[in-house]
């Protein structure tokens, strides 16, 4: 059985689909505590950078692969080399990407469902009750409570799946059109209660105000790295969606769209943040639980903190959902074009994958920082390395023909950006960053044995 290729319906409707999967959990979860780890406006100014000469230009590329191919991201691959007379070997980027993406989505929909828990426990006030003390010790009581986070996980795993599983004129763009406006309105609510309520010139001083004595070669790895996870580069999706697109379409003007409104985003999630942080005195620098944690603190002391937190979690939730929809796709765009294949057969097991290794991260806890470190600092950049070789070495000639006539000035500065400003940057990225990454990604691993031997 043969699955009938179908397009996005509108320039807009793509664009607020490629928006939602990359406006995720790296937006809120990742970009804050990252950005506190490393001096604050040095990193926004650094990210800002790499977002543009590394990310964007291999956006570009995967959108333009995936609309030549129109196929899966592995499919489009194949067929680009076999067009242009190159190795078939070549689709090990798309394998690397899928696998990555794939890999996150599994962790993915279990930080979910911490936000979900953490929706009702906000919203009930929950926290108002607490010393700051205990709201630190309900994250590890929440995550360790595994039949509440199997729920919340199994039923944002059955979300995904009815939303995937209806195709892509009739799921995920209905879905990112009803949720990425309420998403848009709620950040700017944020923001404006943040403003009022917290810090802002504070906020604004440590997010614009670079201090360059903060940086260290750390910094600008975590930078690229932030990138690839919040645009959603080196992953697959992107390519996935760049087969639905239409001949018409802009592609370097939508990839800009994409990474300038992601990259906005993160920097106002920052102002819906740290007015928060600095006004009522914690710790910027908090790592990953500045947002279990540290923000639950000061929605415990401001007024209308049960309804502002609860909200800022929905949100959060919104942007997770829109971005664990594009990860899905991936495997299940895979599976759609194998003969036999039909949407909801392939959605069923690509879901069933997800939520069977999501139970072996409740279980597991160090599976999840053991995966978020091997895409992050290795399984991402090697694979956008890969689309960023393929793409400006192998199938240049046919890429630069498929921009359009529209792209002349892209057509001029991309391939320079794709031929050495990219593999360059993520090179550098690759070899320092499996030196940063390997001690963390061996004590990860050791935890989890431990994990599994002592059961949890």
């Amino acid at each position: 059985m043969t699955v009938q290729r179908e397009f996005w319906t509108s320039r807009f409707t793509f664009i607020m689909a490629a928006v939602g999967s990359s406006v995720g959990l790296g937006n809120f979860w990742r970009f804050p505590y990252t950005a506190g780890e490393n001096g604050g406006g040095a990193f926004v100014l650094i990210y800002v950078g790499c977002a543009l000469l590394i990310a964007l230009p291999i956006l570009i590329a995967e959108y333009t692969i995936g609309r030549r191919g129109g196929g899966s991201a592995t499919a489009s691959f194949l067929s680009l080399a076999r067009e242009n007379g190159k190795s078939p070997l070549w689709m090990v980027g798309a394998w690397v990407g899928g696998l990555s993406g794939t890999l996150i989505v599994t962790f993915y929909c279990v930080i979910a469902a911490w936000i979900v828990l953490y929706i009702s426990a906000t919203f009930s006030g929950l926290f108002d009750r607490m010393r700051p003390e205990d709201i630190g010790a309900h994250f590890g009581a929440t995550i360790s409570n595994a039949p509440q986070v199997l729920i919340a996980h199994a039923l944002f795993v059955l979300a995904n799946v009815v939303v995937v599983a209806r195709g892509v004129t009739k799921g995920i763009e209905i879905a990112v059109q009803i949720l990425m406006p309420i998403f848009f309105l709620m950040l700017l609510g944020m923001v404006i209660y943040a403003a009022f309520i917290g810090d802002f010139g504070a906020a604004a001083a440590f997010l614009l105000q670079p201090d360059f004595s903060e940086v260290t070669a750390g910094t600008f790895l975590s930078a690229v790295g932030q990138a690839f996870f919040s645009i959603g580069v080196g992953a697959g999706l992107m390519l996935t969606y760049g087969a639905y697109l239409s001949k018409d379409q802009d592609i370097p003007g939508s990839a800009t769209v994409v990474v300038g409104t992601d990259t906005l985003v993160a920097i106002i999630a920052g102002f819906a943040l740290f007015p928060l942080v600095f006004g009522f005195g914690l710790d910027p620098a908090g790592g990953p639980g500045l947002f279990f944690v540290t923000l639950p603190i000061a929605f415990a002391e401001m007024p209308f903190g049960a309804f502002v937190g609860g909200a800022f979690f929905t949100l959060a939730l919104f942007a997770a959902f829109t971005s664990s929809i594009s990860l899905l796709e991936i495997g299940v765009a895979w599976l759609a074009g194998k003969q036999g294949w039909s949407r909801l057969s392939a959605t069923l097991l690509i879901g069933g994958i997800v939520w069977l290794v999501g139970v072996a991260h409740v279980f597991y806890p160090a599976l999840i920082d053991l995966l978020d470190g091997a895409t992050e600092g290795i399984g991402l950049p090697l694979g956008g390395l890969l689309i960023a070789l393929f793409a400006g070495w192998a199938v240049r000639k046919a890429l630069t023909d498929e921009l359009g006539e529209k792209a002349q000035l892209t057509k001029k500065l991309w391939p320079i950006a794709i031929q050495f400003i990219a593999p360059a940057g993520i090179a550098l990225v690759l070899v320092f960053g499996l030196v940063q990454h390997a001690p963390g990604l061996a004590a990860n691993f050791e935890l989890l044995l431990e994990q599994i031997g002592g059961g949890g």
